[in-house]
């Protein structure tokens, strides 16, 4: 297993660099292709306006998401051409609720998704819904990376957060690639309940299979100190000098919409290192 094709989705150049550095590392280090999706975002909201203004509004926000995603192109096109990187481009345009579908059409024929991190300053409201995409819609794998974290080829130690989830098994299979080249894996399970089919060797399962894989794990077990698991994971991933994580990605349906859960909005809020996640 490896990855092949590499997706970026950008909708502001602002943001871009971080993402764009990472896809094109990983299109080298792993002989790929990466494909950047430029969007451009109608943000209008036509229903506020007065009879007979929609058709004008609409089509002014079109003509500037067009101008908008051209841009974004042409700064992909030239810092993809610096890495000496195989690489596409591809435009979109479209209203915040219509995001998802031209997200997870591209996302399919992916291996793997590289995007910036959906919160923070400067970040629009259009983010969330693109990593929701490629995810729920998508079920693609999706690498969240820092703004400001160095481009990561093969992960030293990677943080693996396992609480016997479809959604955790799900990520740690799809992560294989990165896994089978780490030092170590560190399997970290906390608070594990008493009733499980774990309960008398947590992780164990888990460890044994990825050993099959050539993979080195050890298992931490911990105790749920703080009110977040996101939160515990981030300062274990601090500690142990961890150049990434891995989890599983969380949601639920509001008006047939996946949004993100709790828990992975809030690893997503605050994580220093890239995330992987897949559901």
């Amino acid at each position: 297993m490896t990855y092949k094709t590499f997706l970026s989705v950008l909708t502001n150049q602002n943001t871009a660099a971080a993402p764009l550095a990472q896809a094109a590392a990983l299109a080298e280090h792993f002989s790929g292709h990466t494909e950047v999706l430029c969007l451009g975002v109608d943000r209008t909201q036509t229903g506020y306006y007065y009879a007979g203004a929609n058709a004008m509004i609409i089509q002014e926000a079109m003509v500037r998401a067009q101008e908008e995603a051209a841009e974004v192109q042409t700064h992909a096109a030239e810092v993809m051409e610096r890495s000496g990187t195989p690489f596409s481009t591809d435009i979109a345009i479209a209203p915040v609720a219509d995001l998802g579908r031209h997200v997870a059409h591209h996302a399919r024929f992916s291996d793997l998704v590289v995007l910036g991190k959906p919160y923070g300053e400067g970040i629009g409201v259009e983010a969330e819904p693109v990593v929701e995409a490629a995810l729920f819609e998508g079920r693609t794998p999706v690498l969240v990376v820092p703004d400001d974290a160095e481009p990561i080829t093969q992960p030293k130690t990677v943080l693996l957060a396992w609480n016997e989830s479809i959604e955790a098994m799900t990520a740690i299979r799809k992560a294989l690639p990165f896994l089978e080249g780490a030092e170590v894996a560190r399997i970290v399970v906390i608070d594990p309940p008493q009733h499980s089919p774990e309960r008398s060797d947590p992780g164990g399962m888990l460890a044994q299979m990825l050993s099959r894989h050539g993979v080195k794990c050890e298992i931490d077990v911990l105790s749920k100190t703080m009110p977040r698991v996101s939160d515990i994971l981030n300062r274990h991933a601090t500690d142990t000098g961890a150049d990434m994580i891995v989890m599983g990605a969380y949601g639920h349906s509001r008006f047939r919409e996946a949004i993100l859960g709790g828990a992975t909005r809030n690893m997503l809020e605050k994580a220093t290192v890239p995330v992987f996640m897949a559901h």
